[in-house]
């Protein structure tokens, strides 16, 4: 099923979702599903599994390093699929710009068509890490409102090589991204809501946040959004703060604030167990005022990890 229809058919009450990461290749997959076992008594109707991007690793090779590139966590179809065959879930599926062709992105939409998954997240993705800025992979998509409309595309039966639409159309529920603090890289809240505004012209039907700690910054960003004629349920993504490094890693990866009763909280706990408590508490009471005030769905972002999201789950769902 559709997230759109997820959200239609919950007639107003906020529905629980979350984001998983996949394992390292070489891992086993059981671990995964130790972490999302708690979280479906929950009955989230959907789970997303980011993809990762390409990066260079050095092998040793006749007492030299070779610079290599490859993908440390692979699997993100797979994992879909065995969620959905596991849980009887839905799942959706990151479909990255950076690190695919469209070529590439084809063939990954059609194996998620033949699986019976409806719903994928369009995304740009980061730059590598030997990268300061993105660039675009050769015969890729340089923004995410290209890569939609590929997909869009899919869905009305046309192919990248074929003149002649398919009778058998895709039919895919497409998500996107959207920043209550703006991107890193935009030059203003305005002109990112306006890049928004494209990604939803060319078929978005919805849009889940960036992690923020401040709800008034998310209620602006949709009033904002709403203002400019975006009119997609936009999901609140949620994060919890779990180490005390998190005060100088979010904002500098994210470019995100966070409030100032937040960071008194964290820089008075003594270790990252007290921390992760304060972030818990935030989220939690976070998480009430966003239900209050009826959002479709709550959206954390687990990172691999369930006992927090778990036990905000606990508190709200």
């Amino acid at each position: 099923m559709k997230v759109t229809d997820h959200i239609k058919n919950a007639k107003g009450e906020t529905l629980f979702s979350f984001e998983i990461v996949p394992p390292v290749k070489g891992k086993n997959i059981q671990q995964l599903y130790d972490n999302i076992d708690p979280l479906m008594e929950f009955n989230p109707p959907f789970i997303d599994v980011t993809t990762s991007r390409e990066e260079y690793v050095y092998i040793k090779k006749s007492g030299l390093l070779d610079k290599q590139i490859t993908r440390m966590r692979p699997g993100t179809v797979g994992i879909c699929a065995s969620l959905k065959h596991k849980y009887n879930v839905d799942t959706v599926p990151h479909v990255l710009c950076g690190g695919f062709t469209k070529e590439e992105t084809e063939y990954m939409l059609v194996d998620c068509q033949y699986l019976g998954i409806d719903n994928v997240m369009a995304l740009r993705g980061d730059a590598m890490r030997e990268e300061q800025y993105f660039t675009p992979t050769k015969g890729g998509h340089p923004y995410a409102a290209s890569l939609v409309s590929q997909i869009q595309n899919l869905n009305t039966g046309k192919y990248l090589h074929d003149d002649t639409p398919m009778e058998n159309n895709a039919n895919f529920c497409i998500g996107v991204a959207g920043y209550p603090e703006k991107h890193l890289e935009a030059p203003s809240l305005q002109s990112d809501l306006k890049r928004l505004k494209e990604k939803v012209d060319a078929g978005a039907d919805y849009i889940v946040t960036q992690m923020f700690f401040d709800n008034q910054k998310y209620f602006q960003f949709v009033e904002a959004a709403k203002e400019i004629g975006i009119n997609v349920p936009i999901i609140p993504g949620i994060k919890p703060i779990a180490v005390k490094r998190h005060l100088q890693l979010l904002p500098q990866v994210f470019k995100i604030d966070l409030p100032q009763d937040l960071i008194d909280a964290v820089d008075g706990c003594e270790n990252n167990k007290a921390v992760r408590q304060v972030g818990i508490e935030w989220a939690i009471q976070q998480s009430k005022e966003l239900k209050e005030a009826g959002v479709p769905v709550l959206h954390y972002y687990s990172m691999g990890k369930s006992d927090n999201v778990f036990s905000i789950g606990k508190a709200l769902f």
